[in-house]
């Protein structure tokens, strides 16, 4: 989802506007950068972010203590200098930059870092994506309104000191990278005054990265603009004065809007990528990015368990990456993605080790199958299977759909599309029978992705609930286990999601991006997606 990633009657319109303010490919040192994103946001409150649309508008225009430099490296932010640690590494304290400012010219204070976090945990807030701040201590009881939010640990010491108090020891990577990625502060002034507005428009927040957002009316608004932030204290180094956003679901559309010169970034799907591999405007990488089908725990057939062993032997994640996306994904050989973590003994990699625990056997697929049709006493069964309606989840869907009516006789296979906004609302309303969704993690480490299903959290869409896989994560992630230890216990509860099958792993995604000859400076990274327009220039 993109941690998770959807008209034509606008296509000649979104011509137009794009033509009017764009270089049409002309190499200039100055002028507007025009982009594409393919979904449309949800919000600007970092509190309530679950996907990727939305963290995209983010990454632009907010910072936190911590952030990602140009080649995707987790450097200071608004911190003056690197935090100091204590309290056996449950407490971080920073000290803030001096004359930090808001986009309306209000200072950044501690006490902005410690609202937001505070919104986060909120049980007022509902947010879907409080787990980034769940290791706070006392959060349990103030996400439960068992507590105020003041017991929350974090606190400002003064105007420019923050202190993070954490309930365990956390590892230091993934500390780091989710204060770049995720805890950004937000102008106590402005979310007192907005409440549950906050950031549902781009005049109902305030900024402190390198652009202010301009023009964004709300999740279905298609067209919007970054403007520099001329309050951002690193605005001598923001090259773009303006960028223009237009959300095109239409791959071809974006295609040849920027083969036209009206657009100097988009992303591309495998349709693109397969046929102009030695295009040199084409930039793809590996994301820590993973697609699963997912079971609903509710429905009488996706909750039994022989069924789900069925469809998780039925696919080839070999020939869904390599035949059906073609764009540099991967078929996924278990939960955990490769790249994610490594093994702090040897170095070597966590889903490698594991080894094949994601592998179609078609024999097994159908003695699965048929002790599912006698334990529901059924020979012939539907299902309907929700997907984003961008082209790749489509395809992907289709493919989903025909193997699994192909190698279960019985068995048929609705597909529902929709946009990705809609997708995700349904996702956490339980609206779905089979699920294609994804995860896209911020820190390094196998937690993460095995943690989505675990009991109680909310993006466990399965509604399943594993004990020992509970434990096994609970025991990973008490702060008291030294590294080898805790990545022994991560490999044991790797393979107790397997041994369940609550879901399918299918494909760690590739990022496909093309960017104009005349741009330079845009970078993507597995942790860090998005293109950070901050750093783009104009090629002299």
């Amino acid at each position: 989802m993109n941690k998770k990633v959807l008209t034509l009657a606008g296509v000649a319109l979104t011509a137009m506007s794009l033509a009017a303010c764009g270089n049409n490919g002309k190499n200039k040192a100055s002028g507007d950068l025009n982009v594409t994103l393919k979904a449309n946001p949800v919000t600007l409150d970092p509190a309530k972010t679950i996907e990727t649309p939305s963290s995209s508008m983010q990454t632009q225009s907010f910072e936190g203590l911590l952030k990602y430099d140009k080649n995707n490296k987790v450097v200071l932010g608004e911190a003056a200098s690197q935090p100091k640690v204590t309290n056996d590494g449950k407490t971080w304290t920073f000290t803030l930059k001096k004359g930090l400012k808001w986009s309306n010219g209000d200072p950044v204070t501690a006490q902005d870092y410690v609202a937001s976090m505070r919104h986060w945990a909120d049980p007022k807030t509902k947010s879907q994506a409080a787990d980034r701040v769940a290791d706070l201590e006392n959060y349990e009881q103030v996400s439960k309104g068992q507590a105020p939010t003041s017991a929350l640990g974090v606190k400002a010491l003064g105007k420019d000191k923050v202190q993070f108090t954490f309930s365990k020891k956390l590892p230091t990577v993934n500390v780091r990278n989710n204060f770049a990625s995720n805890l950004k502060p937000v102008n106590h002034k402005v979310l007192a005054k907005e409440g549950s507005k906050y950031g549902s428009t781009s005049d109902k927040a305030v900024y402190n990265g390198p652009y202010k957002v301009a023009n964004w009316t709300g999740g279905s608004d298609d067209n919007w603009s970054y403007v520099k932030n001329n309050q951002y204290y690193g605005k001598k180094n923001v090259h773009m004065n303006k960028v223009n956003v237009q959300v095109t679901k239409d791959n071809n559309t974006a295609q040849n809007l920027f083969k036209s010169g009206k657009i100097q970034e988009t992303s591309v799907t495998a349709d693109y990528v397969k046929g102009n591999k030695n295009n040199k405007e084409l930039h793809t990488s590996l994301m820590a990015t993973q697609y699963y089908l997912y079971f609903n725990g509710k429905n009488d057939l996706t909750k039994n368990e022989n069924f789900r062993q069925a469809v998780n032997y039925a696919f080839d994640n070999n020939q869904l990456a390599k035949k059906v996306l073609q764009d540099g994904s991967v078929g996924a050989t278990g939960w955990v993605p490769k790249g994610d973590m490594k093994n702090p003994k040897n170095g070597q990699d966590f889903a490698e080790e594991a080894g094949h625990l994601q592998k179609q056997n078609k024999k097994k697929a159908q003695d699965y199958w048929k002790a599912t049709q006698k334990d529901l006493g059924k020979k012939n069964m539907t299902l309907n299977l929700l997907a984003d309606n961008t082209d790749d989840q489509k395809q992907v869907a289709e493919y989903l759909q025909s193997t699994l009516q192909k190698q279960f006789k019985g068995l048929k296979v609705e597909v529902t599309t929709l946009p990705h906004a809609q997708h995700v609302s349904r996702d956490f309303a339980g609206k779905f029978e089979l699920n294609l969704t994804d995860w896209n993690s911020d820190v390094p480490d196998a937690s993460d992705f095995l943690s989505l299903l675990k009991t109680g959290n909310k993006v466990n869409f399965t509604n399943n609930t594993d004990q020992k896989l509970d434990d096994l994560l609970n025991q990973a992630n008490d702060g008291t286990k030294s590294a080898s230890e805790r990545y022994k216990l991560l490999q044991q509860a790797n393979k107790q999601v397997h041994t369940n099958a609550d879901g399918v792993p299918l494909y760690t995604a590739a990022q496909a991006h093309l960017v104009s000859k005349h741009v330079t400076g845009l970078n993507y990274g597995p942790f860090n997606t998005v293109a950070q327009y901050q750093y783009a220039q104009w090629k002299k």
